[in-house]
């Protein structure tokens, strides 16, 4: 049970009307979630009135609401609909590969619900954990751990994947499904099946909405949103899927040289805004080596996203404790391979050098490892999907057989696709006063 303050003002929170104080948002205000603007909470708690709170203000704030986290939304809703689309990109390239159902349009009031709703450790079980706990903006929302942790102190089976650009998934006339197995079809479905795995979140569906239906701020928010006060598991889904599209990383120093060499129709191979080592590691990603685009990265992670457009074997075993793909029992998603065993879909490759560790297990820490697995250590596993076999290069091993500058080179260029911008975003930061440490 939630504990109502002393202060006067939390009565008409809890209650999701507004307060009649001149202080408190105005009746019939446009917005009902601005009760918990940034405004509001710091005219109520902000006694020094200093513009923040300080230790002993949060710890009235969240003792006046029950000892709970609360969200503080800023005064103006951010912005979560526009893309900021570099010059070198085209609005029909990002249209094509855009999985935004009919039915779920991005809209500022449902990013913003979305938002909380990744953030809020009420999600869990136990009141443990978030989605947010896996995914962590400093990491392009990837968990630097190999492996997370659930709301019970238990490991989970895979890496957590990063959310970048998981609105750009349409690719090459395919429409794969999210996850490293693609087990969910849509972002709405993925979005409810860590809430309610055994290890990671622990809830049940019709448990969540009546606990969330008890949480202040959740009312308000539902009925900017969706129109009425409602909680369901559909618009759950809903808000947490618009917040994800809104994730949007487009502002590297790759784009960057790109739109350059667009804006001078620049033809050329070369960026100028790139180093040497980084227009060589440019060239083997998208031409391929020697100039053989079947031998490029971009067959598997074609830009301007740089999402998969299936799941792939990539080698990493001869015989795959985890199966992924293979363990749906789906029919192969290639004609030349015998079956789905081993083959994962990865997130896209922007911001690549903040996610690590890498691949569905996290056996790999360093970008370097990675790059080194493609040059030589692939195993020549019977539904291999994308590398070379030896006796194409006429040296011993299984991949590409790069050189260590080449190596370097394309650790290099992935290094251009991260978007600091990206990760230091206000709009996807945690909006939840938490309790002083």
């Amino acid at each position: 049970m939630i504990r109502i303050g002393r202060c006067c003002l939390l009565l008409s929170l809890l209650t999701c009307t507004p307060a009649k104080s001149e202080d408190g948002p105005e009746a019939g205000s446009a917005d009902p979630a601005a009760q918990f603007s940034r405004k509001v909470l710091l005219r109520q708690f902000d006694r020094n009135r200093d513009g923040r709170l300080n230790d002993k203000e949060t710890s009235v704030l969240r003792d006046a609401f029950g000892g709970i986290d609360v969200p503080m939304l800023p005064d103006e809703s951010y912005d979560y609909t526009h893309v900021d689309r570099p010059g070198s990109i085209t609005p029909e390239q990002l249209r094509n590969a855009d999985n935004t159902p009919e039915g779920n349009p991005l809209t500022n009031p449902g990013a913003t619900l979305g938002r909380v709703l990744l953030y809020d450790r009420q999600l869990s079980e136990n009141g443990a954990v978030s989605c947010a706990s896996c995914h962590d903006q400093k990491a392009a929302f990837a968990d630097p751990r190999r492996f997370s942790i659930g709301f019970n102190g238990e490991r989970t089976r895979r890496n957590s994947m990063g959310l970048t650009n998981i609105r750009y998934t349409h690719l090459k006339g395919r429409r794969p499904g999210f996850f490293w197995d693609e087990r969910a079809p849509t972002l709405e479905a993925q979005a409810l099946m860590p809430i309610q795995d055994e290890i990671e979140m622990g809830m049940k569906l019709k448990d969540l909405n009546k606990k969330l239906g008890k949480l202040p701020y959740y009312p308000p928010l539902f009925a900017a949103a969706f129109g009425s006060t409602e909680i369901t598991s559909e618009r759950i889904a809903r808000a947490l899927a618009q917040f994800m599209r809104s994730m949007v990383s487009l502002r590297s120093k790759f784009d960057r040289a790109a739109a350059a060499a667009a804006e001078k129709d620049d033809n050329s191979t070369d960026f100028d805004l790139f180093t040497a080592q980084e227009n060589l590691g440019k060239s083997l990603f998208m031409e391929g080596i020697g100039g053989i685009a079947e031998f490029g990265c971009a067959v598997c992670h074609p830009p301007p996203t740089f999402n998969m457009d299936k799941a792939q074997n990539v080698g990493l075993d001869l015989k795959y404790r985890d199966k992924g793909l293979g363990a749906l029992g789906r029919q192969s998603n290639e004609p030349f391979t015998p079956s789905n065993d081993g083959k994962f879909k990865a997130s896209s490759l922007r911001n690549i050098a903040l996610t690590a560790p890498y691949m569905h297990d996290g056996r790999f820490k360093t970008l370097d490892q990675v790059v080194k697995h493609y040059s030589s250590g692939v195993q020549p596993h019977p539904n291999l999907g994308l590398a070379p076999r030896e006796e194409e290069f006429g040296a011993p091993g299984t991949g590409f057989h790069l050189s260590k500058d080449e190596q370097a080179a394309l650790v290099a260029f992935l290094r251009t696709l991260t978007d600091d911008q990206f990760v230091s975003d206000p709009r996807f930061s945690d909006p939840f006063v938490r309790a002083p440490h």
